[in-house]
């Protein structure tokens, strides 16, 4: 199998506790400004302003978007139907989590 053949993958690891900017979220999502900016708008992700305005976000806001991204794109939903979608995908993992730790 020659390199070429070989698939490239990219990947971008953030703590929790990490910061992005809007730029910074825009370009590892690889999205355009007013996607984020709804996302935050639909309260799907939450962003904090600094002394100059600019926006900026959690690490695991990084996540969230991409699952939101990816949900509309994949089953085009409305940023309504995908801040539920998100909403119901997480309360599952919760619970899941939960079941796990009782049967520990």
């Amino acid at each position: 199998m020659s390199l070429s053949a070989i698939p490239h993958f990219f990947a971008d690891i953030v703590e929790e506790e990490h910061e992005l900017t809007i730029r910074d979220l825009c370009r590892i999502c690889t999205t355009e400004r007013e996607h984020i900016v709804g996302l935050v708008e639909e309260g799907i992700i939450e962003a904090t302003r600094d002394a100059s305005g600019e926006w900026h976000f959690r690490g695991d806001s990084l996540r969230r978007a991409r699952l939101a991204l990816r949900l509309q794109r994949d089953l085009e939903l409305n940023l309504a139907g995908v801040a539920l979608a998100v909403e119901l995908l997480e309360e599952r993992e919760q619970l899941r989590r939960a079941l796990r730790a009782r049967g520990a």
